[in-house]
Formats: structure tokens, sequence, C-alpha cells
């Protein structure tokens, strides 16, 4: 289902925000960079949640490369999340970021959740990207994590993008839900299953929200204007989910 119906990113007469958040797993760059860039321009995201960014040499460089490829600007993350990384468009101030590096168990790798406290149309927004671990017990245990990471950051409305290597089967994935909207089965729009990207068959990355957040459509994104045919499964190995959503006004001071 293409995803050009998905409302455009505007503040409303009443002072909400209609957001679109990007959920993307781009494989550290090494496809084809070219149709990465158009994928993420073609979604007109005010917020992207990336993970597998650059990592290692020159990492500062190649993801400012892919900000300005895409006109957003970076918030946060990269190797110093140990890959998850926050862009965002010039609608988004910053209040403040930090990363976050979680612990490591030998043999497996370092996880991390990039996050920010951002304001749109003057309503405070939690953001975190999530990469999380490919062995269950230490998912299970990073979950919880990042759903006490959210607590921490002293918001009400928070949205979160990540790849979850697993299904919403999993312990992980669902205790995510269990506190948070999962966007796509909130309101779907768009395709569910995200990886291989070439023929996709499970549905393991995924945006969530908190309560207070309407969901106006999440999905994985098609016939988008200004792509080329095949720019998706040439981008990454992963498909983007890309959700609209309706975050209230801020309260009066």
């Amino acid at each position: 289902m293409a995803m050009t119906s998905l409302p455009e990113s505007r503040t409303e007469q009443d002072g909400s925000a209609v957001i679109r958040v990007l959920s993307y797993n781009i494989r550290s760059m090494r496809d084809d960079r070219a149709a990465l860039a158009r994928v993420i321009r073609a979604c007109a995201p005010d917020l992207v949640l990336v993970q597998e960014a650059p990592r290692f040499f020159r990492w500062r460089k190649r993801a400012a490369r892919l900000a300005a490829a895409t006109d957003l600007v970076i918030l946060g993350g990269g190797a110093t999340a140990a890959g998850p990384l926050l862009l965002c468009s010039l609608r988004a101030s910053v209040e403040r970021t930090e990363d976050v590096l979680l612990p490591l168990t030998p043999g497996l790798h370092r996880r991390g959740f990039a996050t920010a406290v951002v304001r749109i149309a003057g309503t405070r927004i939690g953001v975190l990207s999530c990469h999380l671990s490919l062995q269950r017990e230490e998912r299970l245990a990073q979950a919880q994590a990042l759903l006490d990471r959210l607590d921490a950051m002293g918001v009400e409305h928070a949205v979160v993008g990540g790849d979850l290597n697993e299904g919403p089967g999993g312990q992980a994935f669902r205790r995510l839900a269990g506190r948070l909207q999962d966007c796509w089965t909130v309101r779907p729009r768009g395709g569910e299953h995200t990886f291989p990207a070439h023929d996709p068959r499970k549905r393991i990355d995924a945006v969530f929200a908190t309560r207070g957040i309407e969901v106006l459509g999440c999905g994985v994104p098609a016939g988008l204007p200004g792509t080329a045919e095949g720019d998706l499964p040439a981008a990454t190995d992963h498909l983007p989910v890309l959700a609209a959503l309706r975050v209230p006004a801020a309260d009066p001071a």
C-alpha cells in the first residue's frame, strides 16, 4: 500500500502537532547510499530513528553526509550509542540528548540507545532509537531497560523506533507493546513485514508511541514519489517503518 495518503507534518489550530516518524536499519550504509537517501527524503520525516548507523572509521563524517543528503540534521547517537542514531528536521527544537550504552555480555555485540528530548510545536517529545540483542534473554532485559529509560526521561509523550530482532510474538516485543502503542497494530497503513528487504517475511522493526499520542497510520512505505523502482531493497537489508502521529498540544504555562 502506498504511503502517500499518510497525513503531512503540520501544526493544527488547536496546537497539536502531526509528526512523521521513520524507523530504519541502514546496515552501516554498506548498500546503495543514493537509494537510501531517496527513500528517507521521500518519507518526509520529522524524526528518523536509525539503527546500524556507521560506527567505525570516520563514522561522524558518514553520518553527516547522510543527514546532508536527506535535508536533515543529526540529533545524536552513532558510534557513541553503539549504532542507533537520531536525525531530525528543522521543525524539531532540541532540548537535550543522551547516548546510553547497555551492559556488555561477553561474546555478544555492545548495544545502546540514542535518546533525545525535542519540542515540536511547543510539545516536549522523548525520542529513542534501539537495536536489541540477537540473544533472547539479553533482548528481554534490554526491552525493560528501554522502558526504564523512558520513565527517566521525564516526558509525557515519547516515540520509540527500533530493530527488535524478533517478531510481535516475542517476549521483548510483547513487553514493549504492553506499555506502549505498537503503531502498526493500532492503525496499519502500508506493509507489515520489514525483513529481509528483498523478500520480507518478518516484522522485526517497529515504531511505538506512548498512550497519549494518536496513531494516524503506520507501516512500510511503498510507491513513494521521488524514489526509483527497486530503491527499497537496494538501500539496505531492512525495510523502513513510517508512522504519522498526532501529539497533543503543550499545556499552557
